[in-house]
């Protein structure tokens, strides 16, 4: 069935008034002229490269749970996203990537589509787990491409004191995985190296990583002086705004993420974290001993925050959709444009969600 709908279009370049016209896919696009107030606002759907749960659930919990966690964020405008595994043993990841497997071999209405797998892990540094369980060890090449087998791994995570060789990096490369740097104690040359040499990114940038001083300037610092790309996230707790800023320029493909837990859209609580328990106390998922645990972040809702920052509309989604695409080289979606999926945000003159069509097809 084709649909028209009517208002300020955004697209990676630039935004206007004007019709676009979609089934499955976008059919036209058609500026009427400059963008008007108070109309509302079309955009395309978000892509969150980092997220664990949502709705109560969390992913290390299996089938049903990936499913409720995929309707949560399709509801707060999620169209794709990549499923965010946590460290775990080589047994638990093997079932987990089970389950995504079957998920994404048997799509369901009204779910964002994972486009693949975040591995968060397990190779990362044991002092800078933040609140990943402790099964952190040595880089395992036969391990991720097993994994690999069951269900396509987009993203690793790892930490250069994971040792991973230059040989295992491009074995990686070679079956189109993504490296980013992160959960990493690392001093400043050893991240500059890994960040010039093997990192394709660098995973949200400030957090769980070895931090900046004049004298020593980290991993942190290594982001923001050499990374290209970097996922950060925008809930205003995890980083402050300044730092956002900061990173906004000096970072030239920074992407938004959300980090989300099981206790995203959920009320204040206890919740589970792979093998944690978290705790939900307004903005905050925290483990008992105060340490940040993931967000309640949706992405609807880091649209409004980044706003607040002074972004434009049309750099605010391109760090919500269009960087993310690119990096995954997913090019039939992440912006409006005639030929791609039709996964389409309608939202009004004051950021709040309206509607959402995934492949044309309305919540």
């Amino acid at each position: 069935m084709k649909n028209k709908i009517k208002g300020n279009i955004v697209t990676d370049e630039n935004s206007f008034y004007g019709e676009i016209e979609f089934n499955d896919e976008i059919i036209n696009i058609t500026k009427v002229s400059k963008i008007k107030e108070n109309e509302n606002w079309i955009l395309p759907g978000f892509i969150d490269l980092h997220v664990h749960g949502g709705g109560g659930s969390d992913i290390m919990e299996g089938e049903l749970a990936i499913r409720n966690m995929l309707t949560c964020h399709a509801k707060n405008g999620t169209t794709s996203l990549l499923a965010t595994t946590l460290t775990d043993t080589p047994e638990k990841l093997n079932n987990i990537f089970q389950s995504i497997a079957s998920v994404m071999n048997a799509p369901a209405r009204g779910e964002a589509q994972i486009i693949g797998v975040h591995l968060e892990g397990p190779f990362i540094s044991p002092d800078k787990l933040g609140a990943q369980p402790a099964f952190s060890r040595a880089f395992d090449l036969e391990e991720v491409l097993s994994l690999h087998e069951i269900a396509p791994i987009k993203i690793i995570t790892l930490a250069p004191e994971s040792n991973i060789s230059d040989s295992e990096v491009v074995a990686l490369k070679k079956k189109n995985i993504l490296l980013q740097i992160g959960h990493s104690n690392a001093d400043y040359e050893t991240s500059k190296e890994f960040i010039e040499n093997k990192a394709d990114s660098v995973t949200h940038v400030f957090n769980a990583m070895s931090g900046f001083h004049h004298r020593a300037p980290g991993l942190t610092g290594a982001s923001l002086a050499h990374a290209q790309c970097a996922e950060l996230i925008p809930d205003l707790l995890h980083v402050h705004p300044g730092a956002i800023k900061v990173a906004l320029r000096s970072i030239p493909k920074l992407y938004f993420v959300t980090d989300a837990t099981a206790a995203c859209g959920m009320p204040d609580g206890t919740y589970r974290l792979g093998t944690h328990e978290v705790h939900k106390c307004g903005n905050g998922i925290r483990l008992a001993d105060g340490t940040l645990a993931g967000s309640s972040l949706t992405m609807i809702q880091a649209l409004k925050n980044i706003l607040s920052l002074d972004l434009s509309i049309v750099e605010s989604s391109k760090r919500l959709s269009y960087i993310q695409a690119h990096l995954l080289g997913a090019s039939d979606r992440g912006c409006l444009k005639i030929g791609n999926r039709a996964d389409i945000l309608v939202i009004d003159d004051s950021y709040d969600l309206l509607d959402v069509y995934l492949q044309g097809r309305s919540l």
